[in-house]
């Protein structure tokens, strides 16, 4: 029993231990929900694509041995551990002075976070709802709807900060908030941090979402990386990092993996490579963002609720764009070379998730409005 922990604090306890580990969390989703986060041997976690199916024909068939003795738990602190483990990621004597303004929800982030920042001197961290508080007294937990980052987004412009970040309920996901109070894309993110990853790791593998923005594999190739798409999900994309040897990953929804980090994904520990970024960079977030955002115009998600068949529609987009690069790696990819957008069915609402990009804002636009007005006819 490791007690109340977010789950990057969870995976590094299951990795430290060599155990499978059960975590109950409902993530970012309302205080009503739970549910089991399972670790079969890190980095390979139980999930809807790989492992739960597994464990439920099992249990149906009662093709398991029923235990014959008394178990027995033992209470295991990693906390200090934990913190001192993530420090070494970042040279954390050399940041430059940041100001930095972190909402974690009454999630399960704040007291780990605060433990960690506290080591860094030149942090001057001013925290929202850090104390954990399961009737969500202030917002919800999930930092992609507008409503949840908006206050923070206030005032990240209002006290004139370097940064903001939100977490999600777990901590698993991790979202910034740049200097001006624009909430940041987590393509750019990705982008970003791959382009710094490879400044460490010269030559590397960095691995991304087929939602993804082309400033990924764009700017990964400039800087002499191999950039790889993946599937959406934290098994695949654990799996093919695992299995490329890759140093980091990211998906468009907030997940960021990294080899150092046991392939495993942690919002602590972006928030810690972020402004060691800044600090050596000597930039604000949005001067580094400005090369993006003039280049690469992308709509964000958009659901549809689906009342058929998510797979006719996905055909009936295929063939509506049929001149176009056709990829059935997860949903529906299509690519021209001035836009492209994917379009796949969520795995646990009747929902199919639409994500474009093109060239200019005004072929964005275009093209979003005319992909939507498919999917919605």
């Amino acid at each position: 029993n490791i007690g109340m922990v977010s789950t990057d604090q969870y995976y590094y306890a299951c990795a430290n231990l060599g155990h499978a580990g059960m975590m109950v969390t409902a993530s970012h989703n309302p205080a009503q929900y739970s549910g089991f986060k399972m670790v079969k041997k890190m980095p390979q976690l139980l999930s809807g694509d790989e492992g739960i199916q597994d464990l439920r024909r099992i249990v149906e068939n009662d093709a398991y041995d029923t235990p014959t003795r008394q178990g027995t738990m033992t209470e295991i602190d990693f906390s200090e551990d934990f913190v001192n483990m993530v420090l070494t990621l970042i040279d954390g004597e050399n940041l430059r002075p940041l100001k930095v303004i972190a909402d974690t929800g009454n999630g399960m982030v704040g007291p780990i976070l605060k433990r960690v920042y506290e080591r860094l001197p030149s942090v001057d961290l001013t925290g929202m709802y850090l104390d954990p508080d399961g009737s969500l007294p202030n917002h919800g937990l999930d930092p992609l709807q507008p409503e949840n980052r908006a206050e923070l987004q206030q005032r990240v412009k209002d006290e004139g900060a370097d940064v903001g970040f939100a977490f999600d309920g777990d901590g698993d996901r991790f979202f910034t908030i740049d200097d001006r109070g624009e909430f940041v894309s987590g393509d750019f993110m990705t982008a970003l941090m791959g382009q710094y990853y490879l400044e460490k790791y010269p030559g590397a593998k960095i691995v991304y979402d087929v939602r993804g923005s082309w400033a990924v594999p764009d700017l990964i190739t400039a800087k002499g990386g191999i950039p790889l798409m993946e599937r959406v999900g934290h098994a695949f994309i654990k799996r093919r990092m695992a299995d490329e040897g890759a140093v980091y990953g990211g998906e468009v929804t907030g997940h960021y993996y990294f080899k150092d980090f046991y392939f495993a994904d942690s919002g602590i520990v972006p928030s810690l490579i972020i402004m060691e970024m800044l600090s050596k960079k000597n930039a604000s977030l949005s001067e580094l963002l400005a090369p993006l955002e003039a280049k690469y115009f992308i709509s964000g998600e958009i659901n549809t609720r689906i009342s058929g068949d998510p797979k006719a529609k996905m055909q009936e987009l295929a063939e509506t764009f049929s001149d176009a690069k056709i990829s059935w790696q997860d949903g529906v990819s299509v690519e021209y070379d001035d836009w492209h957008f994917n379009a796949r069915p969520s795995n646990t609402e009747p929902l199919l998730r639409l994500n474009l990009e093109a060239k200019s804002k005004a072929l964005m636009e275009e093209k979003r409005d005319q992909v939507v007005e498919i999917i919605r006819s």
